[in-house]
């Protein structure tokens, strides 16, 4: 591992995983596994790899989003039945809530679909979040004095400034939208709630919201590779180690690997490999739903982006 290697992972892979580690080690003492909110690895990793940049820098919209947006997830929850209706209730107020706080978390809607995903009712849910997201939000000023400078973060600062910004163009959200509703289809037609699995809704806003930034719009058929290896690990710890604070932990790690070895920043990934932790009953299918997800809309975003691409062409023409 040459120096460079090395100091980026002690600066922003090993802090992620550590982090997760102790959140997933309260989870299993209190008994409560909704404090263990996949996304946290995502938002983890993406703070501590990014220290000066947006979530970093946004510790009160790092409390307020998400827990404002599972809040409307739980209140959904408990007064309609998963569907397509309650989805895009869910996402479309995620979405408002977002664009009226000019919050860079995006990530927060996650934390709505999670509730209405898994049928989570209790009131307890949206407070639970408050354990990790103000763990992070107080660790981030101080992971950021450790850190000289912003040239000594180690990552790309305008990638992440851009990729974690609030959107400042809302175009594509009717093809966004489009996407939704045809993995929504198809989890009525298969009963596969998991073809739209939470961080799925993550990696699609961003991908559309900021596809001239975002890492994997670039290479946008990786995602079926790298989401389905990492829900393929933490199925498989899950089934061997059980749900543990180790075992999360080294769902995470191995995750981080896998982005290095994509060479592809893409920290909801993370976020899906700790799904099988939260998951009751969890099973094969799992990942197969996050393989049709991802392929979905690798397509329907290629699609998106040709179209998009024509349009200028000829417009220019």
């Amino acid at each position: 591992m040459s120096n460079v290697t090395a100091r980026s992972f002690i600066i922003s892979d090993l802090p992620t995983v550590v982090f997760v580690l102790l959140v997933a080690y309260v989870a299993d003492k209190a008994a409560m596994p909704s404090l263990m909110f996949p996304e946290l690895a995502a938002l983890a990793y993406g703070i501590f790899k990014a220290p000066y940049g947006p979530w970093a820098k946004a510790p009160v919209m790092l409390v307020v989003t998400p827990l404002l947006v599972g809040a409307v997830g739980t209140l959904v929850t408990r007064h309609l039945d998963y569907g397509p209706v309650s989805v895009l209730l869910t996402v479309g107020i995620a979405i408002a809530m977002i664009a009226a706080l000019k919050s860079p978390i995006a990530p927060a809607m996650s934390a709505g679909l999670f509730p209405l995903t898994l049928g989570i009712r209790s009131i307890l849910y949206a407070p639970s979040l408050l354990l990790g997201l103000g763990a992070l939000a107080l660790l981030s000023p101080l992971w950021r004095c450790l850190v000289t400078s912003p040239a000594g973060a180690v990552t790309s600062r305008d990638r992440d400034a851009t990729l974690q910004a609030a959107p400042k163009d809302w175009s594509w959200v009717p093809f966004f939208l489009a996407f939704l509703v045809i993995a929504l289809a198809l989890v009525q037609a298969t009963g596969w709630r998991f073809l739209l699995f939470p961080p799925l809704v993550v990696i699609a806003f961003e991908m559309f919201a900021h596809a001239p930034a975002c890492p994997w719009a670039q290479r946008p058929f990786v995602l079926p590779i790298l989401c389905s290896l990492t829900a393929g690990m933490g199925l498989v710890l899950v089934m061997t180690w059980g749900s543990n604070p180790l075992a999360a932990a080294a769902t995470v790690l191995f995750g981080i690997m896998a982005l290095r070895l994509f060479d592809l920043h893409l920290p909801p990934a993370l976020a899906i490999g700790l799904l099988p932790f939260v998951i009751p009953n969890v099973d094969y299918s799992f990942v197969i739903g996050v393989l049709v997800g991802t392929l979905l809309l690798a397509l329907c975003f290629s699609i998106w982006r040709a179209m998009v691409s024509r349009r200028l062409l000829s417009v220019s023409v």
